[in-house]
């Protein structure tokens, strides 16, 4: 009953990743592509950080 208020850190990394990935796609679109590379990177970043929850929860 009480996990309800606890606070899931994927949740909140998931929408950090779609932050991400959507700023460097409009990067991309307009033909930075300096930028469009930085947010991939720290957007892959953030995805391993994602796997690396994911997978000691199991």
């Amino acid at each position: 009953m009480f996990g309800l208020f606890n606070s899931n850190p994927t949740k909140k990394l998931r929408k950090l990743y779609d932050s991400k990935s959507t700023q460097a796609m409009l990067a991309q679109r307009k033909g930075d592509i300096k930028s469009y590379s930085l947010l991939t990177a720290e957007a892959e970043t953030i995805w391993k950080e994602i796997e690396q929850l994911e997978a000691n929860k199991k």
